[in-house]
């Protein structure tokens, strides 16, 4: 419990430390791997039953060489294709926010440190470093952020790439 409670003093410290803006990058890296979770679920437990269905229909088809064949083919391959690529345009979006909040929060940073300048003048350099760490810290948080979203978003996009290609193979046009 004690753990706990530092690691919370911990993230409050560095909230404090880098502003308010740190809590929109933690809500929308929140938001990307809930929803790089819920694809990677639905990759390896959802999909698989749904190939499985598709093919055991293709399979049941008496016909499955004329043209309507083939357009039911192509119909169910785009359906399931659908649905592999459902929420990677919104997991990519996400991915390329979070380094603008990031910018964001240089931005208010940075009009901290001249708000102090102007009322306080260049003397006071601990008021100053407070501003400029306002200035960093989001910059960088939004910067990690931003790279673990796009190591594992291009790793989903492989692998329902994968995934599309193989339910194609497994569908034979005769």
């Amino acid at each position: 419990m004690l753990f706990l409670i530092e690691l919370w003093e911990s993230v409050r410290d560095f909230v404090a430390t880098g502003g308010q803006v740190l809590y929109v990058v933690a809500i929308a890296l929140f938001l990307m791997w809930v929803l790089m979770i819920e694809r990677y679920w639905f990759l390896t437990a959802e999909f698989p039953r749904m190939r499985n269905s598709i093919v055991a229909s293709w399979d049941a088809r008496q016909d499955t060489t004329s043209w309507y064949a083939h357009r039911i083919r192509d119909a169910w391959i785009s359906d399931a294709a659908e649905k592999l690529n459902q929420r990677m345009l919104l997991i990519k979006t996400l991915v390329a926010i979070c380094p603008l909040i990031g910018l964001l929060g240089t931005v208010t940073g940075m009009i901290a440190v001249f708000e102090t300048m102007a009322n306080q003048g260049t003397g006071n350099a601990r008021l100053m470093a407070a501003g400029i760490s306002m200035a960093t810290i989001p910059t960088m948080a939004g910067m990690v952020a931003a790279l673990s979203g796009v190591f594992f978003s291009t790793r989903l996009e492989a692998k329902a790439k994968v995934a599309k290609a193989k339910l194609v193979d497994s569908l034979p046009h005769h």
